[in-house]
């Protein structure tokens, strides 16, 4: 079997040609072929904007794409009969999860971070004697 992407502007889509004869893990692992057919999406998570570390935000991650939610009667909440909702899987880097998703025969697109632009900022700059390089606060 074949798989081919094709490039649609910011997310790269991955199809599968022959997914009949790609792989027959509903029987060996008893996961069914319905849930075999969702779109996986794969990104690079953002930094946690709380912390200045980047830990974590190297990692490549896959999610699946959610189903139907319902507000539970007794309580309120939200539910979903959905195993695949709270899943995420990381990888080391987007190729792996492209390889895993090709074992496994997921249809997937691939989501590529936005760039970040950072500003160059100056401590020093909050105590500038000019009237134009200072902001005043009251």
């Amino acid at each position: 079997a074949v798989v081919s992407t094709q490039s649609t502007g910011e997310a790269e889509v991955a199809v599968v040609a022959d997914n009949s004869n790609m792989n027959n893990l509903s029987r060996i692992s008893g996961f069914p072929e319905i849930e075999q057919k969702r779109v996986v999406q794969i990104y690079q998570p953002a930094k946690n904007v709380m912390q200045s570390g980047t830990h974590g935000s190297h990692k490549w991650r896959i999610r699946w794409d959610t189903q139907e939610r319902y507000e539970n009667p007794l309580m309120g909440w939200a539910s979903t009969g959905d195993p695949l909702s709270n899943l995420q899987l990381d990888f080391s880097s987007a190729q792996a999860a492209v390889n895993y998703c090709a074992k496994y025969g997921y249809e997937y697109e691939v989501l590529e971070p936005k760039p970040v632009s950072k500003k160059r900022k100056s401590y020093g700059q909050n105590f500038a004697w000019s009237s134009h390089a200072r902001v005043v606060t009251k």
